[in-house]
């Protein structure tokens, strides 16, 4: 059964630079180490729908999501329609400036067949699709973490 992940960075910038960084959508390829592109359609709210591309080495995949949640300075949140999964930032100011965390969390039905399926076969299998998502989360939050404190 597919897990929740989470991972979390310290950054010495304000909740505000953090938020400028990660709600600029466009800028999600350079932090991302599997996202290619992703195409907002529309401003950046709750209900926009996205459409992305992603890679890992030779392989690449499209998905669609939509923010679910969207409150500047605070949560950034997309629902992933192909698995139904849910990608959250969390921003919470500190003395030093915010912390961030990250989750992607499993819908309570799980994640649909075929694409467990695909994982399996594409991906190696879950538990190694999982530590690659993670070793990603920590990547992505490192790259913002330089992108902020800039």
């Amino acid at each position: 059964m597919p897990n929740n992940l989470e991972a979390s960075i310290d950054i010495a910038a304000a909740p505000e630079k953090v938020w400028s960084v990660l709600a600029d959508l466009r800028r999600m390829p350079e932090f991302s180490p599997t996202t290619w592109k992703v195409l907002a359609l529309g401003g950046v709210r709750v209900g926009t729908f996205t459409v992305n591309v992603n890679k890992d080495g030779w392989r690449v995949w499209p998905t669609s999501s939509r923010i679910v949640a969207f409150e500047p300075n605070k949560t950034l949140a997309f629902r992933m329609n192909e698995n139904r999964t849910v990608w959250r930032y969390e921003l919470t100011a500190t003395a030093q400036g915010t912390r961030v965390v990250e989750t992607r969390v499993v819908d309570p039905k799980g994640i649909p067949a075929p694409v467990r399926a695909m994982i399996n076969t594409a991906m190696g299998n879950e538990q190694e699709f999982e530590a690659a998502l993670v070793a990603g989360m920590q990547e992505t939050l490192a790259r913002v973490k330089t992108a902020a404190e800039r």
